[in-house]
């Protein structure tokens, strides 16, 4: 994959993402993985995890389905190196393949479930993958989609110091200018209906300091923290240390009972029509 369509590259491939990754596992996973009820598959199915990452979901996914076979893709050879490294058991159903999300190396229609969760905000134009992954989704199968918004982060301002204008006026702006779209959650639902999806479904997945240990909520924000301080200071002229302590105000309150802190995850589903719709007709 290029770097146009892989800007975040060295975010992506820093040993923090392992973090981050393994964290939101551990935060979203145990919510996000009754939706998968929803699509009725079973059997010797084919699932595609594109952006797999260290493989940590791949694997869940193939216990989630025991008879199916699962391909896990991602542009980076380290994350694919520790995917690898840890599919011990599932080496019969699981394999990870270097690949370009713009440009699959796979047939037409050869899926029955594409699983795609924390990309979408990584990679411009997302449409075009949107296409990609239409094009090797069998007709009548599921596509699951977690894209993050950073508009659906909320934390209470600790030191004078406003997350909601962090999250826009930082993060927002960052992926603004690299191509990427910051609110591409609320942008998703589009994308599936201007395919002919049905049954399009957004779910949120609630990760608080109610649901979820602080420890684990406080560990994602923390791998952000390492991993994004210093390009969200040079996308936005601040110093390093000055988004470094917005971070740290964030963490703090998310340690720190009572204080309250929410980010609404969504998870965009929808269903491949069995066949073409006929010119005119309903959806």
């Amino acid at each position: 994959m290029s770097h146009d369509h892989n800007p975040q590259a060295g975010q992506m491939g820093d040993e923090s993402m392992a973090r981050t990754l393994a964290h939101q596992a551990e935060a979203i996973w145990p919510q996000e993985l009754r939706l998968f009820d929803r699509y009725g598959l079973s059997g010797p199915l084919r699932i595609l995890d594109l952006g797999c990452g260290t493989g940590e979901i791949t694997r869940r996914l193939a216990l989630r389905y025991p008879q199916a076979s699962l391909v896990g893709v991602d542009i980076l050879e380290g994350n694919l190196a520790l995917a690898r490294r840890d599919n011990a058991g599932f080496e019969d159903r699981v394999r990870f393949d270097l690949g370009d999300a713009f440009a699959l190396d796979f047939n037409d229609a050869g899926f029955d479930l594409v699983v795609c969760r924390h990309m979408s905000q990584a990679v411009p134009h997302f449409g075009t993958v949107m296409d990609e992954i239409d094009r090797v989704l069998k007709p009548g199968g599921w596509l699951h989609l977690l894209s993050e918004d950073y508009g659906m982060l909320h934390m209470p301002i600790i030191g004078g110091r406003d997350p909601d204008d962090f999250w826009n006026k930082n993060a927002v702006v960052f992926l603004q200018g690299i191509g990427c779209d910051g609110r591409i959650g609320r942008h998703t639902p589009p994308l599936l209906e201007q395919r002919g999806y049905r049954e399009i479904v957004m779910d949120f997945i609630t990760v608080d300091t109610l649901r979820v240990p602080r420890h684990i909520f406080a560990g994602i924000m923390r791998a952000w923290r390492d991993g994004y301080a210093e390009p969200l200071a040079d996308a936005t002229g601040r110093k390093v240390s000055d988004v470094t302590a917005d971070f740290d105000a964030m963490i703090e309150a998310i340690e720190t009972p009572p204080h309250y802190a929410v980010w609404h995850v969504p998870v965009v589903s929808g269903h491949k029509p069995a066949a073409p719709r006929a010119p005119g007709a309903w959806r």
